[in-house]
C-alpha cells in the first residue's frame, strides 16, 4: 500500500514532465502558424464533404445546448469525474474556433490537444478520432469555418479533485492513449475497412458500446462489448453478442433499416441511438450504411448467454398483480402475448432489449417514455408514453418483472431499488 502511494505520484509527475516537454504552450494568444486553408474560402465541394463527416460524426449534437445556438457549445455531459461542458465550434475569433488553424484542427482530432498546447479531456472522444485522416479532418475544418460565427464563451468543466488537473489527464493519457492512424485491413473487402473507418473513427460507437474501467478508460473498444453509460444511466448493449445487440444473423438490409430509419422487423432504436439516428446515420450514404452494415456484422460473436425457461421468483399475488397491471396498461399495444404489432409497437415476447442485464433500458423505458426518432423512412413514429408519474416505484417492477419473465423471456425480476436508482436519471 505504501509503495502505491509513492508510485502513483511518481507516475503522475512524470506524465506531466512528458506533457510539458511535447508541446505544451501557455500562450493562449499565441499566433496561428501560416495556414493555406486561410488565403482563399474552401471549395464548395469540401465544405459539403465536411458536412457530410461532421453528420457522420454527430457533432452537433454534443456541441449545441438545448434551446441554444447550434454549434456554439455548453451541453452538459454529466460522467462519474464531474460534469463536462463541450466547447463552441463556430469560427467566433474570441470565444469559438476563429483563431485556430486547419493543422489546430487536426491536432485537436488527432492528438487530443488544444491550439495552446493545453491537454484535452476525452470526453470529446479523441481516442476514437485520433483514427480520421487528415483529409477528412481538412474537410470538417472548411465546413466548421463555413458556419455562422456565435460569440458564446465555452464553460468551464465543473471536475472533482484530482481529476481536474492537467498533471492527472497526463498521467490518464500516459496509460490509456497514444495517437494513431487507421490502418486497412488486407484480407478484409473495401466495404468491411470502410465500415470499420466509420465505427471506429468518426462514428466513436465505442465511446458508448464499449465497457471503461474504473478510470474511465475504454476496455477493448473494438470489440463494442457493451456497457452502462456513466452519467446517463442507459446500458449500450453489446454489439457482439447475439443475446445483446449483435446483428451478425440478421439481413443485411435489416441492419441497415436500422441504422437509416431506426425500426426494422424485428427491432426500433430509444434513448441516446435514437439520438444517433436522428442526427447521423439516417443521412449516410447507402454505401457508408451497407459498409457499417458489413463491419457490424463481421464483429466476432460472443457466446449467448443462455438463460433456461422458468417462473418469475415472484409470490402468487404480486404475480396476479403485475398480470393485471400488463393487462390494463401495456397489452393493448404490445398485445396480450407480447406479440407486438408489426413495425408500430415491437413485440416484448423474445425482444432482447427487456432481458438485458442491467436492467436500465426496459425501466428507463417505461419510466420515461419510449420515442424512436423521426426519419425519412419513419416520419411519424409512433411512441410509448411514461408512466413514472402513474404509476408506483412497486407497479413498475412488477410489470418490469412481468415483461422480462413471460413468455418465451427468461430474464430475472427487478427491485423497487432498481426503479428508484433509475427513476433518479430522468431528465
Amino acid at each position: 500500500m505504501k509503495r502505491a502511494a509513492l508510485i502513483l505520484p511518481l507516475l503522475a509527475l512524470l506524465a506531466a514532465l512528458v506533457w510539458w516537454s511535447t508541446g505544451h504552450d501557455t500562450g493562449a494568444d499565441a499566433q496561428p502558424v501560416a495556414d493555406a486553408s486561410r488565403s482563399a474560402a474552401p471549395p464548395a465541394e469540401l465544405v459539403a464533404r465536411g458536412e457530410y463527416l461532421a453528420r457522420a460524426g454527430n457533432c452537433m449534437a454534443c456541441h449545441s445546448a438545448r434551446g441554444g445556438t447550434p454549434w456554439a457549445g455548453g451541453r452538459a455531459i454529466d460522467t462519474a469525474f464531474g460534469t463536462f461542458y463541450t466547447s463552441n465550434l463556430t469560427p467566433d475569433p474570441d470565444t469559438g474556433l476563429g483563431r485556430w488553424t486547419a493543422d489546430d484542427f487536426w491536432r485537436a482530432l488527432h492528438e487530443g490537444r488544444s491550439r495552446d498546447g493545453r491537454l484535452l479531456y476525452p470526453a470529446f472522444p479523441y481516442t476514437s478520432y485520433t483514427h480520421v485522416t487528415r483529409e477528412d479532418s481538412d474537410a470538417l475544418w472548411a465546413y466548421l469555418q463555413a458556419l455562422p460565427a456565435s460569440r458564446q464563451a465555452s464553460r468551464p468543466h465543473v471536475l472533482r479533485f484530482p481529476y481536474d488537473s492537467q498533471a492527472a489527464l497526463a498521467a490518464w493519457r500516459t496509460l490509456y492513449f497514444k495517437p494513431a492512424v487507421f490502418q486497412a485491413d488486407a484480407s478484409q473487402s473495401a466495404a468491411w475497412n470502410r465500415g470499420a473507418y466509420l465505427v471506429q473513427g468518426l462514428g466513436h460507437c465505442s465511446a458508448c458500446h464499449a465497457p471503461r474501467n474504473a478510470l474511465g478508460a475504454s476496455e477493448d473498444a473494438d470489440k463494442l462489448a457493451g456497457g452502462l453509460m456513466a452519467g446517463q444511466n442507459w446500458y449500450a448493449p453489446s454489439l457482439g453478442s447475439p443475446h445483446e445487440a449483435g446483428v451478425q444473423d440478421w439481413k443485411r438490409e435489416a441492419v441497415i433499416a436500422l441504422l437509416r430509419d431506426g425500426i426494422s422487423h424485428n427491432a426500433s432504436v430509444a434513448g441516446p441511438m435514437a439520438e444517433v439516428v436522428f442526427g447521423s446515420t439516417q443521412y449516410l450514404s447507402a454505401s457508408d450504411l451497407d459498409a457499417m452494415a458489413t463491419y457490424l456484422q463481421g464483429l466476432p460473436a460472443t457466446a449467448p448467454v443462455t438463460v433456461a425457461g422458468r417462473i418469475v421468483a415472484l409470490e402468487d399475488a404480486q404475480r396476479a398483480r403485475a398480470a393485471q397491471l400488463y393487462v390494463d396498461h401495456c397489452a393493448g399495444c404490445h398485445g396480450e402475448n407480447g406479440e407486438g404489432s408489426g413495425n408500430i409497437y415491437p413485440a416484448l415476447d423474445g425482444n432482447r432489449a427487456v432481458t438485458l442485464d442491467p436492467p436500465a433500458n426496459p425501466l428507463r423505458i417505461v419510466l420515461g417514455g419510449g420515442f424512436a426518432p423521426a426519419t425519412r423512412g419513419n416520419p411519424r413514429p409512433f411512441g410509448m408514453p411514461p408512466f413514472a408519474a402513474s404509476l408506483s416505484d412497486e407497479d413498475i417492477a412488477l410489470v418490469v418483472s412481468h415483461i422480462r419473465g413471460s413468455w418465451s423471456n427468461g430474464a430475472s425480476p427487478v427491485s423497487v431499488i432498481d426503479v428508484q436508482r433509475y427513476r433518479g436519471n430522468l431528465r
